[in-house]
């Protein structure tokens, strides 16, 4: 997280009551006291600040009523760090000279540096109320109401400040500091490039200028400000660590940890680089070192939410979930609106068998209740309530690149721009900076593509009702940068969540959720905030994988033994998967276990597999770990596997798909949850039925049987990938015309609701 670049000593710089300009407003006193004062002065100007402070004592001794040398009292005192002191010593000079704006302002410093908010901008309007055009009680003013988190009131001081003096650099930077904090970054990045114009060697400035183009997905820019910053201010710890995570964004990962690094290297106290280092190292497979750093992290600020956040992460996907689980409600206890903190709770509980669907759902509507205090939902939409016209729909995600999300949505937005294009069009907002040949593609295939990177909830709820988006689809869920808190505004009129997350939003703006009636039987529709819509055949459908890389024959005829596999993330093998998949060893004699995930990469990890299997009586020989392989080389693996084996209660997805794909049948254990039955629905569009075991004893029997079936499996093999690229999975344009016509339904819904809405009245839903 960008640090906004706070205007550090702003009340020491702002002075401009103190000193011979302020003194000359002040009555002149008689000789002798004028002498003590201009010494005080002197002394003053010079630094020696108990010498001034015992020539205004001797200037008060010879008149005990000079506001003079009141005056000049208190800001000895205040750059003495005695503020109490000095509140007094300004009341004194205010009690004889009322109508001094600099007293009033040098009082509000005082009471500011006591931390007195309330009594500090009081004092300021007093000032401005006596000088209407004092330019540094305005800027100062707004410091104090942008601490106290009135940022509407301190931008508007800023900004009346600048009126009076445009050319004020520091205001600039204070204007768009606050801009930022109140996530209005292309206000912002407007100010901070006018403070860097008139003071280009402003190195905060820069540093805010960076954090706001950041936020905003303007990466190059950023690079650009941080690298000035640095360039300016080569000790500044936090630009390092921003200039790290711009770079790590951007994908240079190994300059992002030498900048993490140098960072520490200035500062170890500096909590949010060893975080940001812990990111970068678990981005690299580095992750025994990526816990070491995200620990630091915490022992430098034990409240610190988003390291709490993402080391819980990290611990989801090392499987470690119970852990994973508290550290989220801890960093929610630490940040109550921290909606990813949230969102991750919510993804973690989803790997833990022991969660029933009807928790969930109770943990997922508290999301949707925040979400909806935090929202002003728009009521009304500038749409035509017409069932018949084109329609005009809206995806929002951060995944629309090379992503399972991705790979699913691809080729159906390509078949509907095929033959549906006169009837629908999308409109894309992406939620990454993050673009690739995937994005291009998708990007092709819609009407507009816009960035919401950093671009707050209501903002961006407005932009999308201002393009009069008839139907707003979640294409995340509660997965990492999701946008789910801008559901709740309710920018569109009818709202969906689909493909990105096998479970309820919990968010009630949110209309409905896309299923079908192998994963979602109507058993389970209470299991969810959102109404069902059922497509026919599958819920989701995948474009062939790219490449041409062949399906081999079955590995088993040659090795004489059968190789399970599975290539599923490490946090899907649960403790029961484990003993399970056990079992499935013990009953398939001289069987092997080919496990790939990217968590392998550390050897203290394969190693903690080999020892939970062992707990199971499984030798260490038996198991093949693997990392992942290069993107070129992906479905390669497949070639060593003779079948697959699905996790539990979270089974595969894309790692299914790609499996039969390559010929590779999955063995997957019927669930009761709809997330737990994504296997069930791919193996029964792929014709697979006798591939889902009722139970755990049903799934050890049917892998026992299929393994002793060798010349069966080969077969299938063989045929597998023309069977299923003849399905529904993979069924494009038939998906396509499935897919319309659930949209045209939600579509013909709300259409109907507002003539029943309307009946006696006059038409709604336009303004």
């Amino acid at each position: 997280m960008v640090h906004r670049g706070r205007a550090l000593g702003l009340l020491d710089r702002l002075r401009g009551g103190r000193g011979r300009a302020a003194g000359r407003s002040l009555a002149e006193p008689a000789a002798a006291v004028a002498a003590a004062l201009d010494r005080g002065r002197a002394s003053e100007d010079a630094g020696r600040q108990h010498e001034a402070l015992a020539h205004y004592d001797e200037a008060l001794r010879l008149d005990p009523a000079s506001a003079r040398a009141h005056f000049g009292r208190g800001n000895v005192l205040l750059e003495l760090g005695d503020a109490q002191a000095a509140v007094r010593a300004y009341a004194a000079a205010l009690a004889r000279k009322p109508d001094s704006a600099a007293a009033c302002f040098n009082l509000g410093n005082a009471h500011a540096r006591r931390g007195h908010h309330d009594e500090a901008v009081g004092s300021y309007r007093k000032a401005l109320a006596l000088r209407a055009d004092f330019v540094d009680a305005l800027v100062a003013m707004g410091a104090v109401l942008d601490d106290q988190g009135r940022r509407d009131e301190a931008i508007a001081a800023y900004r009346e400040a600048l009126a009076l003096r445009p050319d004020y650099a520091e205001v600039h930077f204070n204007l768009g500091a606050a801009l930022l904090a109140a996530h209005r970054p292309d206000d912002a990045v407007a100010s901070l490039r006018q403070a860097v114009a008139l003071r280009p060697d402003h190195a905060d400035a820069h540093h805010s200028l960076g954090g706001g183009l950041r936020s905003l997905g303007r990466l190059d820019e950023a690079l650009a400000s941080y690298r000035r910053t640095v360039a300016l201010a080569p000790r500044f710890a936090q630009a390092h660590c921003n200039l790290g995570a711009v770079l790590q964004e951007s994908g240079q990962l190994t300059e992002a940890m030498a900048c993490y690094r140098r960072a520490i290297e200035l500062d170890p106290a500096v909590a949010e680089a060893h975080n940001n280092l812990g990111a970068a190292r678990q981005q690299g497979g580095q992750f025994s070192a990526a816990l070491a750093s995200f620990r630091r992290a915490l022992e430098i600020n034990p409240g610190f939410a988003e390291a709490m956040s993402n080391l819980a992460t990290l611990l989801t996907d090392l499987g470690q979930l119970g852990e994973a689980a508290d550290l989220s409600r801890q960093a929610l206890a630490s940040a109550p609106d921290f909606f990813h903190a949230h969102s991750n709770l919510l993804l973690t509980l989803n790997y833990l068998p022991e969660q029933t669907p009807e928790r969930l759902r109770t943990e997922a509507a508290r999301f949707g209740e925040h979400a909806a205090r935090r929202a002003r939902p728009h009521t009304s939409w500038e749409v035509v309530p017409d069932p018949a016209r084109r329609l005009r729909v809206g995806i929002v995600s951060a995944d629309l690149r090379q992503h399972p999300v991705g790979s699913f949505l691809g080729g159906v937005l390509a078949a509907l721009a095929n033959v549906a294009r006169d009837r629908v069009e999308f409109i894309a907002w992406s939620n990454s900076p993050l673009y690739d040949e995937v994005s291009a593609a998708i990007r092709a295939c819609c009407q507009d593509w816009q960035s919401a990177v950093g671009v707050a909830d209501e903002s961006l709820a407005r932009r999308i009702r201002d393009q009069r988006i008839d139907i707003l689809i979640d294409l995340s869920g509660h997965t990492g940068h999701n946008r789910l808190p801008l559901f709740a505004w309710k920018p569109a009129p009818v709202q969906a969540s689909w493909l990105g997350y096998n479970g309820t939003t919990g968010v009630a703006a949110i209309d409905y959720l896309l299923a079908d009636a192998w994963t979602l039987p109507a058993a389970l529709e209470g299991h969810f905030t959102e109404r069902i819509w059922r497509l026919p055949e599958s819920y989701l459908c995948f474009a062939p994988p790219a490449g041409a890389t062949a399906v081999n024959a079955l590995p088993a005829a040659s090795r004489g033994y059968v190789t399970f596999g599975c290539f599923n993330n490490l946090s899907k093998i649960n403790d029961a998967v484990v003993a399970l998949w056990s079992r499935v060893l013990q009953a398939v004699p001289r069987s092997r276990l080919f496990l790939k995930a990217k968590q392998f990469s550390d050897g203290t990890i394969q190693q903690d597999m080999r020892r939970r299997f062992a707990g199971f009586g499984i030798e260490p020989e038996r198991l093949l770990l693997s990392p992942h392989v290069a993107r070129a080389d992906w479905l390669a693996p497949h070639h060593e596997v003779d079948i697959a084996l699905d996790p539990f209660p979270y089974p595969g997805i894309t790692t299914t798909v790609e499996s039969l794909w390559m010929g590779v049948p999955v063995l997957t254990l019927e669930g009761r949850s709809f997330i737990s039955r994504q296997g069930v629905g791919l193996s029964m569009n792929a014709g697979l039925p006798d591939w889902i075991a009722r139970d755990a004893d049903d799934y050890v029997a049917r892998a026992v049987r299929h393994a002793g079936e060798l010349d069966a499996l080969a077969r299938l093999r063989a045929g597998l990938r023309d069977t299923v690229s003849r399905s529904p999975v993979f069924a494009a344009t038939r998906f396509a015309g499935h897919f319309e016509a659930a949209l045209r339904g939600m579509w013909t819904q709300w259409c109907a609701d507002q003539g029943a809405g309307r009946a006696g009245r006059d038409p709604v839903g336009l303004g």
